[in-house]
């Protein structure tokens, strides 16, 4: 649709690029319907067996554009025209957290505001150990979107998080993954390989079986014990059927690597 969004798909591995890398990947109005078709591609494609998110110039995101904002010409809307249209802006977010393939996050130089929701709405952030990490929300005077209140408090509890939200400090990429927010913190020039490198091997696993993973978990956020044992029976179940189930008993008693045909 746009080259603020690049999407390019090989051996299974959909690579997303957020790419404004002249203002460190802000999110523009054009930018955020972009990454909607793009996230819900990933989710759609059955070539697509597992998303990179990354973002051009050695940036991943800054979030909102500021500058933009700001503007005094720019036409404001009502207040339920906002509504509506940063609700559906933020679906980006939530289409990579529940869709049934794999996320991971690329995280270079600066993950901040709706970048940093967008970051943690991944299944797994490869993060540069220099990144400056920050909400970012409070020092311009909003309270948050993207889903970032949501996620942090899912990863680090209500107490980090409000301390996050609230005080707004910038962390580095160390620091970040100390307290469980990142995955993995790999020296800055090495992001971007490690991070593919992860995502495609989740590209080359059982595809339908990681989508009951991360259904799994997903229905452990929000349901109940019964909810849950319940749809882990089903998934199970249903895993038990699939080739590639049957061709990693076999590579089991083989002794050798399976070969996954997401099937």
């Amino acid at each position: 649709m746009t080259d603020v969004i690049l999407q390019d798909l090989k051996d299974g591995l959909l690579t997303i690029t957020m790419n404004r890398p002249e203002r460190k990947n802000a999110m523009s109005p054009e930018f955020t319907l972009a990454l909607v078709h793009a996230a819900q591609r990933g989710a759609d494609d059955p070539d697509v067996r597992a998303v990179l998110l990354k973002g051009a110039g050695g940036t991943f995101c800054v979030g909102g554009d500021v500058r933009g904002m700001a503007d005094p010409n720019r036409k404001a809307p009502s207040l339920e025209e906002r509504i509506v249209s940063l609700r559906g802006r933020m679906e980006a977010s939530r289409i990579l957290h529940e869709m049934s393939k794999p996320v991971v996050a690329a995280v270079e130089g600066a993950a901040a505001g709706a970048g940093l929701s967008l970051a943690l709405a991944c299944d797994l952030r490869v993060v540069g150990e220099t990144a400056k990490i920050t909400t970012a929300f409070a020092k311009v005077g909003l309270s948050g979107d993207y889903g970032g209140t949501y996620y942090l408090t899912k990863l680090i509890g209500s107490a980090k998080a409000r301390e996050l939200y609230l005080l707004s400090p910038i962390l580095s990429g160390k620091e970040a993954h100390a307290i469980g927010m990142m995955t993995r913190c790999v020296p800055d020039a090495d992001v971007v390989k490690a991070a593919t490198e992860l995502a495609m091997q989740l590209a080359k696993g059982p595809t339908i079986t990681l989508g009951y993973i991360k259904r799994n978990i997903n229905n452990a956020e929000k349901f109940g014990i019964e909810a849950c044992f319940d749809g882990e029976a089903a998934g199970h179940s249903r895993c038990s059927e699939t080739a590639d189930h049957k061709e990693a008993a076999a590579a089991f008693v083989e002794k050798r690597a399976p070969v996954f045909a997401n099937k």
